[in-house]
């Protein structure tokens, strides 16, 4: 697969980072007085079922104790299951605040993949109970938001914060299609979590596609313009 490449220069961006994310940037707007600086990411862009999810969270100044504490937060894709819910689990106990949002697939097909991402973002931010004054976004910035922020290519391996924002979106997101796998055991959502696996597709193509699909993906529309609805 070729090197994604950035928008705003045309040139290839260079592999993503593996290993725990660092915390200069939280380090840099510490000495500049920021006190509440939130990571925010997003969950399940690629999938072809169940809701987006996004976090925001903010952690204490990034002392020895609290880098030490947070030891193996990383982009969430590079850690294993248990591995994130132990995370979770560590981050909750240390971050100051938490806010997570939720969109539809309803949403997501009525906005497209780019406008939903940004939505659930925002609402993330809105559900934090302190106010942030510095957000740290992967990729994106939020412009409805009134808020110094800067978006990070990479930022979920290259910003700690970012990086245990998308381990909180992943692992509350993970939650959600277990339930959800109850409705439509068919469809193995608690393994898959609703992205496109052989299992997954075989179920679609079989039994079409349920109310918490995401009509607009090519795949899910390919078998809905057959004319089969779960």
């Amino acid at each position: 697969m070729a090197a994604p490449v950035g928008k705003s220069t045309g040139r290839a961006l260079p592999s993503k980072p593996r290993g725990d994310a660092p915390s200069r940037w939280e380090r840099r707007l510490a000495r500049l007085g920021y006190r509440a600086v939130a990571g925010v990411d997003e969950a399940g862009r690629g999938s072809w079922a169940g809701p987006l999810v996004a976090a925001a969270v903010i952690l204490p100044a990034p002392t020895r104790r609290v880098v030490e504490g947070l030891r193996g937060v990383r982009d969430s894709k590079q850690i294993t299951r248990s591995g994130r819910e132990r995370l979770y689990a560590q981050i909750s106990r240390y971050a100051c605040g938490i806010g997570v949002g939720l969109v539809s697939p309803a949403t997501i097909d009525g906005l497209g993949l780019g406008r939903a991402g940004r939505l659930a973002m925002e609402r993330a931010v809105w559900a934090l109970a302190i106010r942030p004054d510095y957000l740290l976004i992967d990729a994106f910035r939020l412009p409805t938001i009134d808020c110094p922020q800067e978006g990070i290519i990479y930022g979920d391996s290259l910003c700690l914060s970012i990086a245990a924002a998308s381990i909180i979106a992943k692992v509350e997101r993970d939650r959600i299609l277990d339930g959800i796998a109850g409705l439509y055991p068919a469809f193995g959502f608690e393994r898959n979590r609703g992205y496109g696996t052989a299992e997954h597709g075989r179920a679609l193509g079989q039994l079409g596609p349920t109310p918490v699909h995401r009509y607009s993906y090519a795949p899910v529309r390919a078998v809905l313009n057959s004319g089969r609805l779960c």
